[in-house]
C-alpha cells in the first residue's frame, strides 16, 4: 500500500470513489469536489497499485489547529490500518497542532481513540441546516 498527497490526476477518480463509499452528498459534482479540495490543506490517498483503497483530508493553519475533516476507506479493506495510515499522513509530526474532528460513525469514537484522541468537553458546533 502507498499512501501520499492527492495528485491532479487523481481528483476525479478520488470524488468517484467517495461518491462510491457514501460521500456523495458531501463532494458534489467535478467543479465543486476541486473547490473543496482547493481549500484543504493536507490530503491523503491510500493505493494498492491503481486501485483506491481510502482517502483523508484536513484543514489545518499548520500551527496550532487542525480539523479533519474525512476519513474514508472502502468497507472491504477496513481494519488493515489503512485509516491509520492515512490519518498520520494528514496529521504528520505536528505536535504543536490540536486535531478535531467529528467521530459520529459507528466505531469511529473507538478507531480514533486508538489514534491518540479522546473525546472532548470544550468543543462546541454549529452545524448546517
Amino acid at each position: 500500500m502507498q499512501v501520499h498527497d492527492i495528485h491532479p490526476s487523481e481528483v476525479e477518480p478520488v470524488r468517484q470513489f467517495l461518491c462510491a463509499n457514501g460521500w456523495a452528498h458531501r463532494v458534489g459534482d467535478a467543479a465543486q469536489f476541486a473547490a473543496l479540495l482547493s481549500n484543504t490543506q493536507r490530503t491523503a490517498i491510500a493505493l494498492n497499485g491503481a486501485q483506491i483503497l481510502g482517502f483523508a483530508r484536513g484543514i489545518t493553519d499548520g500551527f496550532s489547529n487542525g480539523y479533519l475533516s474525512m476519513v474514508v476507506v472502502s468497507p472491504p479493506h477496513q481494519r488493515r490500518g489503512i485509516g491509520s495510515a492515512l490519518v498520520r499522513h494528514i496529521t504528520g509530526d505536528s505536535s504543536g497542532v490540536t486535531w478535531v474532528l467529528r467521530a459520529g460513525r459507528e466505531g469511529a469514537q473507538e478507531f480514533f481513540e486508538k489514534l491518540g484522541f479522546s473525546v472532548s468537553t470544550v468543543a462546541m458546533e454549529r452545524r448546517r441546516v
